[in-house]
């Protein structure tokens, strides 16, 4: 847990100075409404949470545009890694939580050549 606390520190820390912006939600918020997937997503819970689902919808919803939805991308490729986050885990998470998602979950993935 301390682990997790202190890459999620670093990564805000790293986020905030970015400053990019997710609709109306930075990338830092996105980050920090995430949180409660990391324990799925590093692989010591089995499935996502009823908060990480909303987590996942609420940062879905605002990113709504093209530019948004770009910013998203490179903004959780940057943090997937910080937080120790297994790609395989992440993936799973819009069909866990029954959100469709238009931002391909993939840490190889060029941001600015998918078409959102």
């Amino acid at each position: 847990m301390a682990r997790c606390l202190l890459a999620f520190g670093l990564v805000i820390l790293v986020l905030a100075v970015s400053a990019s912006r997710v609709h109306a939600m930075s990338c830092s918020e996105a980050v920090t409404t995430l949180m409660p997937c990391v324990p799925f997503v590093v692989g010591s819970d089995p499935r996502p949470t009823a908060s990480c689902c909303l987590g996942v919808k609420t940062v879905n919803d605002q990113a709504t545009t093209k530019e948004d939805r770009r910013a998203l991308c490179e903004c959780l490729k940057k943090a997937g890694p910080a937080l120790g986050a297994k790609p395989e885990k992440a993936k799973q998470l819009p069909g866990l939580c029954g959100i469709k998602v238009p931002v391909p979950i993939d840490p190889n993935v060029d941001c600015n050549k998918i078409d959102l």
